[in-house]
């Protein structure tokens, strides 16, 4: 049976609502909340500060360094604390996806330090933690060429879904679901991110990445409204 509804009624290509506020966390250098619907992410950036041990410094540039993680009780079944492979991996990738934005190679031998909690989850959550921390490093007054801006488009049967939730995540009839997280550079629209979590063809990748790409034109919108407000204080 074709995919013919999403379960909250939303249009395929339509993002959850979302909502983005900077500041949230008064003692950080930058800090940032981003969400997608009932998924809900904080990043808080600290630096550049001298990174420690020094045997890990770049006389270079400086480094990034991102730190994601769930709250326990961000998801239906308890998580248990502290991190794993599935934190560590996702810890990494963020790193290459915000990576390409930032300009730190005149601070060598510091580190700017990236710590994204996950406060509660209804899939996209990497995607969110992405929005969150490229607007806390911006709140942060890192150096940056672009903001980066990121979505999770998914393949359910033979349709292009925007912003998936858990339950689409998990469909399992006809040809299932993929899950495809993708992250621009806003300006250039570069691809900074690009994962597949499953299988598709060419054709349906292209129209993956330019549903992305037009999703992430919207989150952008609101990543810059947020920030010109709070300058604007």
């Amino acid at each position: 049976m074709a995919y013919t509804k999403r379960p909250d009624g939303r249009k395929f290509d339509e993002l959850r609502k979302i909502r983005a506020q900077v500041g949230v966390i008064p003692r950080a250098d930058g800090s940032a909340l981003f969400a997608f619907g009932d998924t809900i992410a904080i990043a808080a950036v600290y630096g550049p500060k001298p990174l420690h041990p020094q045997h890990l410094q770049n006389p270079e540039k400086g480094v990034l360094r991102v730190n994601y993680d769930m709250l326990s009780f961000s998801v239906t079944e308890r998580k248990k604390p502290g991190p794993s492979r599935r934190s560590q991996e996702i810890s990494k990738v963020t790193e290459w996806a915000l990576a390409p934005a930032l300009q730190i190679n005149n601070f060598q031998n510091t580190v700017v330090d990236v710590h994204i909690t996950i406060l509660q989850a209804n899939a996209s959550t990497r995607c969110a933690g992405i929005n969150a921390a490229s607007l806390a490093l911006a709140h942060a007054g890192i150096p940056m060429v672009d903001l980066v801006s990121a979505v999770s488009i998914g393949k359910i049967d033979d349709k292009i879904v925007t912003d998936l939730i858990k339950e689409e995540e998990d469909y399992e009839d006809g040809e299932g679901a993929t899950d495809i997280p993708l992250a621009f550079l806003s300006k250039s629209g570069g691809i900074t991110l690009m994962q597949l979590d499953g299988r598709t063809s060419t054709k349906k990748l292209k129209e993956a990445i330019e549903a992305g790409r037009a999703a992430c034109k919207e989150i952008y919108e609101l990543q810059k409204k947020v920030l010109k407000e709070i300058q604007e204080k």
